[in-house]
């Protein structure tokens, strides 16, 4: 039987090096997004979404009678300080970073305990912690942590492991983005690569029945990189 994975955020630098990584690796791949035609250029089953209305999640979904893999890529990561910050600008991120996935995780819940599946959370960069001008970025990451780690011990029964990857600093757009509004050098050469990434998601996924990771930090190989990585 084909395994099955379905992607958040596949259409950014680390959802859609995993999409390829997997589809390699012989999974059928469900990838969602709000990018129609970036989707269909993926070796993926498009899935076009919008996390921002997470109530319209389960009409988008597939129906599937088992799901081995459910990772979440999907993340805004807006720069700005509390005082700037609005509360619909609150409410974007923590719905797409949070929200989303939680709704998400619960929806395909059944087909993950059937396949005694994985869920896989791509959240910030190790310790991320109290950032000035990111607190929204920051207090979601934080929610998505407890919301893995609680995931964990309520499906322990069911077989469904839960495993949170911590990436540096990772060569995408977005993390080009960050650099710039922080007044931050960004060099990709310097950086995790986004198949690096992948690769580290696919070991994860690919390990023997009787162990899995449950967390995993993965740092870029020093280079003078300053802190404050984002996925």
């Amino acid at each position: 039987m084909k395994r099955t994975m379905l992607i958040t955020g596949a259409t950014g630098g680390i959802g859609a090096a995993i999409v390829r990584a997997a589809a390699a690796h012989g999974y059928r791949v469900f990838a969602t997004g709000r990018d129609v035609a970036a989707l269909h250029a993926l070796p993926a089953d498009p899935l076009p979404v919008d996390l921002r209305t997470p109530g319209d999640l389960a009409g988008a979904l597939p129906h599937l009678d088992r799901l081995d893999a459910l990772v979440h890529c999907a993340g805004i990561a807006d720069v700005a300080s509390v005082e700037e910050t609005p509360h619909e600008q609150w409410t974007d991120t923590l719905t797409v970073n949070v929200v989303a996935a939680a709704e998400i995780t619960r929806i395909l819940l059944p087909a993950l305990r059937e396949a005694a599946g994985h869920v896989v959370f791509v959240n910030a960069a190790p310790g991320l912690h109290a950032v000035p001008r990111w607190s929204a970025y920051a207090a979601s990451k934080t929610a998505l942590r407890e919301l893995a780690d609680s995931l964990r011990i309520e499906e322990t029964p069911h077989g469904v492991r839960v495993t949170t990857v911590y990436p540096g600093g990772t060569a995408t757009d977005l993390l080009a983005k960050v650099r710039a509004r922080f007044g931050q050098p960004y060099d990709p050469a310097k950086s995790i690569q986004p198949t690096t990434l992948a690769t580290v998601v696919l070991t994860i996924l690919e390990m023997r029945d009787d162990a899995y990771l449950s967390e995993v930090s993965v740092q870029p190989t020093p280079h003078g990189t300053p802190p404050g990585g984002a996925n």
